[in-house]
């Protein structure tokens, strides 16, 4: 299950890294003299599918999930804001508030706030994606009181300097010229989402355009944070060997007592219809030509139809996900016209998003020889029905890939987490498999018949202008 973090277009940009990957053999000795003891009390919340949800006095959501595999656990916090929130003039805010949140308070300053965290052992890190901003710790078990310490602190008691911010300005800079400005197949993919949507919120990078970037001001991010960091506005998620009854003791003693606070209502920022195909071209220093191709589609939880987002991640991966999809085996290895292709969709976002496919033509090959051999694996799903064995097959896959992935900690958090974020709940985690292997190839048809449409289309197109030098 791809959730927004991982999308195809690369929107969200972590502090330090773009996936949650985290070490979790973490190893600490020596005493904890200035955190509470690590005792049980009586059985907290309701338990479903194994994991214990309840809401503090201020509105905070705490979820917490058993898994005693390892004496480990993770700490997720995670925020609803993102650059879905932003608008024009301060785009890529909430990325740069993410930076700044490393900063330190009064009670840990900057210096304080790090050796904290390494002086038990731990490792921390944070994301921010269209839907949110996260923030995590992972710690041995005994340790978790220290991130409940440190982002109960950090959450109303953050402390902005204008050297830090310029310093920090200068960070982001140039981790958007890393990520997207020096890459020309990621400034193809940030001109499809500026160009496919007109008004919705995913049109805009979430790191943020480089003249916005360069113009925020520190009494932007102080109202940035003011506006969103609210006990009201986070969930708090917690997987590893713990006690349920004890992490509630936990966050009773150090986020109940925060203040809830009004937050901004969010207007609605509705697509107009798309009347036809939207084209782009993005001519860059680049020896590859390059295609991406986005399909406006709903999300899971806003369309009339249930299946239909489902229906689309399958669809998805019989087009273009892994060794085994049909662009794999008949366009790179069958009639060799495309160096590499795929496709993607997630049906978990807080908006209406794209169904995407990309490209790259083998040398000799031209981009229209590209789109037709494109065009005709879509007509064929649009035309006949997937074969059962196929379909079978490529499901089977879809949920041993989930599998595998929730191996880890830290990922089993991040589903629970963004879930529970974007809207669509924390209990779809455990719904996913059975309405993936309830789709049917007269599904797989309907939905490439209704979205993958020239109407719905927007394309965008690398056009190499050579490399200096070659």
């Amino acid at each position: 299950m791809k959730l927004s973090l991982n999308r195809w277009m690369h929107r969200p940009h972590a502090r330090r890294v773009c996936a949650l990957v985290c070490v979790l053999a973490v190893v600490v000795t020596g005493g904890c003299a200035d955190m509470p003891a690590y005792t049980a009390s009586a059985a907290p919340g309701v338990s479903e599918h194994g994991v214990t949800e309840f809401v503090l006095d201020n509105g905070m959501k705490v979820l917490v999930y058993e898994d005693h595999r390892a004496p480990v656990v993770v700490a997720q916090l995670w925020y609803r804001v993102g650059g879905a929130d932003e608008y024009g003039g301060v785009t890529g805010i909430s990325h740069f508030l993410e930076h700044l949140m490393f900063k330190g308070t009064r009670k840990y300053p900057r210096e304080l706030f790090t050796k904290t965290i390494k002086r038990y052992g731990g490792r921390d890190n944070a994301f921010t994606g269209s839907d949110y901003t996260a923030y995590y710790q992972v710690f041995e078990k005994s340790r978790l009181p220290v991130s409940f310490d440190l982002e109960s602190d950090r959450m109303t008691n953050l402390i902005l300097k204008p050297e830090d911010v310029e310093k920090e300005r200068e960070v982001v800079k140039e981790e958007r010229r890393w990520r997207v400005d020096d890459r020309p197949e990621s400034r193809v993919r940030e001109q499809l989402y500026a160009t496919a949507f007109n008004n919705a919120p995913y049109r805009n990078p979430v790191i943020g355009w480089m003249k916005d970037i360069e113009q925020l001001s520190l009494e932007d991010l102080r109202g940035w944070y003011e506006r969103w960091y609210a006990p009201n506005n986070a969930v708090y998620v917690v997987v590893g060997d713990v006690d349920p009854a004890e992490v509630r003791r936990l966050a009773r003693r150090y986020l109940e007592p925060l203040k809830r606070r009004p937050l901004p209502p969010r207007k609605a920022r509705s697509e107009p219809p798309q009347d036809g195909e939207r084209r782009v071209s993005v001519a860059a220093q680049a020896v590859q030509p390059y295609i991406a191709m986005g399909y406006r589609t709903p999300r899971a939880g806003d369309t009339p139809v249930e299946w239909h987002p489902y229906a689309l991640s399958v669809l998805a991966a019989v087009l273009g996900e892994g060794g085994t999809s049909r662009f794999a085996r008949r366009l790179v290895r069958g009639d060799a016209v495309a160096l590499h292709a795929g496709a993607g969709y997630s049906p978990y976002s807080r908006y209406d998003d794209l169904f995407t496919i990309h490209a790259a033509p083998v040398a000799g090959v031209g981009m229209t020889m590209l789109e037709n051999a494109i065009a005709r694996e879509v007509e064929d799903l649009r035309d006949n029905l997937i074969d059962e064995d196929e379909l079978v097959a490529i499901k089977a896959r879809l949920i041993a890939h989930e599998v595998y992935r929730r191996d880890s900690i830290s990922h089993q958090a991040y589903l629970l987490g963004s879930l529970e974020t974007i809207g669509v709940g924390w209990r779809e985690l455990f719904r996913y498999r059975k309405r993936i292997e309830a789709v049917t190839p007269e599904q797989v048809r309907t939905v490439a018949r209704e979205y993958l449409t020239p109407a719905r289309r927007s394309v965008a197109v690398l056009e190499p202008r050579g490399i200096a030098g070659r």
